[in-house]
């Protein structure tokens, strides 16, 4: 049996090069859903969407369908674990394949492929997600990463000049497996409480602030206001953790106050811990709140503190997990317009609109997936299966799934009024977000 917790030299010769003209930097757009970075990345001549995740040390494609081949190369079946508390999955392991983004090329890539996609990364964020990718792109080249704009410059190594910004602070980071850590300090749930040295993985795959494990040192102890929840989704299942609040995070010269924090489980802490010295990771939720530099070929990462540093920590107050889950097909009116004799436009009062007939599309449908026990939506009686049908008013297929989750984040005491379909019976609930940390 094969798992991805092995090593490989971090910095071994460059295999992504940059072509054309331009050898120096290339530019893209990124997604950004649910703190997470989406980038088009071509394989084999196909165009595809990937994860940029630094807490993966090998690419791994999940979501391949007929229209997606991508030929794959010199095979062989192996088994990966990730968190959670499920079994190895099976996956095949792939030599030689052509990874491309824009004008950045390797001709000698491995690709691990996931062959039973019990995972579904696709359903739980909204748009189709081919894979993810870390240390094999990141390898070679330096990334600076502005959440704001969505957009990523990739740098050659070998001409990059570094920028004079008297606002950023450069952090070594130490790699184990093709991993980044870096070193901060948090401090648990009170003014009074010790500052803690923890060394934490750099994980944008991640949309946590951050994870703490709990017993790594003998200071790292759940706060005692916590709940159960559900803090993440992995290869080996569902990662559950005590969700809390901690006092603040120190990087550098940069504090990090009131941040949410999960504690992990035993089980999920014991599969995370491959690195003994690892007390948890920073996530999408953080991050996003810098402008990065992430520059594995000089061991750093750059930070520089964005307007959003400030803002407020929230987390899914709602209680219920939503996946997309296929399309429906949604009746829709065919409005006419009638004017009178003066030809006045639609502007005018005299103006008469009418259905003229209906017409039949397909929009997107959406589930409850999960259902925390004890949350507002549990109270009220939503279940997992409960097909949404209308939020506050709004059909939920006007919504995109980002949408829906980044309402569940907004401030509590939100009034949340929910239509569902539930066995062929439709039933309405209304609840508040409410904080319970």
């Amino acid at each position: 049996m094969l798992t991805l917790f092995f090593s490989v030299s971090v910095f071994a010769q460059q295999n992504f090069k940059f072509l054309g003209n331009n050898t120096d930097k290339q530019s893209i757009n990124f997604q950004l859903i649910n703190n997470l970075i989406v980038i088009p990345l071509e394989i084999n001549g196909n165009q595809l969407s990937f994860i940029l995740d630094t807490g993966v040390s090998r690419t791994i494609l999940f979501n391949l369908t007929s229209k997606d081949s991508v030929g794959l190369n010199d095979i062989e079946r192996v088994f990966i674990r990730g968190l959670g508390t499920g079994e190895p999955v099976e996956a095949l392991k792939s030599k030689n394949n052509i990874f491309r983004i824009k004008n950045i090329k390797s001709s000698s890539e491995e690709l691990y492929v996931i062959l039973k996609d019990a995972f579904d990364i696709s359903a739980k964020m909204g748009t189709t997600i081919h894979g993810i990718i870390g240390y094999d792109l990141l390898k070679d080249v330096i990334v600076k990463i502005n959440y704001n704009s969505k957009k990523i410059d990739f740098y050659n190594p070998k001409t990059y000049k570094k920028s004079i910004c008297r606002s950023c602070e450069s952090f070594p980071l130490q790699f184990y497996r093709d991993k980044p850590y870096i070193d901060a300090f948090v401090q648990l749930d009170s003014p009074t409480s010790m500052m803690i040295p923890v060394k934490l993985l750099i994980d944008t795959g991640g949309s946590d602030a951050i994870w703490l494990f709990e017993g790594t040192k003998e200071e790292l102890q759940t706060p005692k206001k916590f709940f159960k929840d559900i803090v993440g989704e992995g290869f080996s299942g569902t990662i559950y953790g005590n969700r809390s609040r901690i006092k603040k995070i120190e990087i550098g010269k940069f504090l990090i106050e009131e941040p949410t924090a999960s504690f992990l489980d035993s089980s999920s802490t014991f599969n995370a811990r491959q690195f003994k010295e690892r007390n948890g990771s920073i996530g999408g939720d953080i991050l996003k709140r810098f402008k990065v530099w992430i520059d594995y070929p000089n061991e750093r990462i750059i930070l520089k503190k964005n307007a959003s540093l400030k803002k407020g920590f929230y987390y899914n107050m709602s209680g219920i997990h939503v996946v997309h889950a296929g399309q429906e097909l949604v009746r829709e009116k065919s409005m006419t317009k009638a004017v009178d004799s003066y030809n006045n436009d639609a502007q005018q009062k005299n103006v008469i609109s009418f259905i003229d007939s209906y017409f039949y599309r397909f929009k997107p449908k959406y589930r409850i997936d999960k259902v925390v026990k004890n949350s507002p939506a549990y109270k009220v009686g939503l279940k997992v299966d409960d097909v949404i049908k209308k939020i506050n008013g709004k059909a939920a297929h006007e919504y995109q799934l980002n949408g829906i989750i980044e309402m569940f984040h907004t401030k509590p005491g939100r009034r949340i009024r929910i239509e569902v379909e539930r066995a062929g019976v439709k039933l309405k609930f209304e609840f508040k977000l409410e904080q319970r940390i």
